[in-house]
């Protein structure tokens, strides 16, 4: 069985800019995911009820994240 983890992150009291540059959804259409200006990936969980939760935010990007694909198999 899998145990849902929520995501945490570290930052302090504010956290960092998240200027939405890119999106897109799998095809499963359980999660969004998406590029910021400030070089971030984030994936968002989406609920049947189509609520959004946070999954995971990625770092280390040095540019904006300007467009989004999904590999192949």
């Amino acid at each position: 069985m899998k145990v849902p983890v929520p995501a945490v992150a570290v930052w302090g009291q504010i956290a960092p800019s998240h200027s939405i540059t890119a999106i897109m959804i799998t095809d499963d259409q359980q999660t969004i995911i998406t590029g910021s200006q400030e070089g971030q990936i984030c994936l968002w969980e989406l609920s049947s009820e189509l609520k959004i939760s946070s999954k995971e935010i990625l770092f280390g990007h040095t540019a904006s994240v300007t467009c989004l694909a999904k590999a192949r198999e």
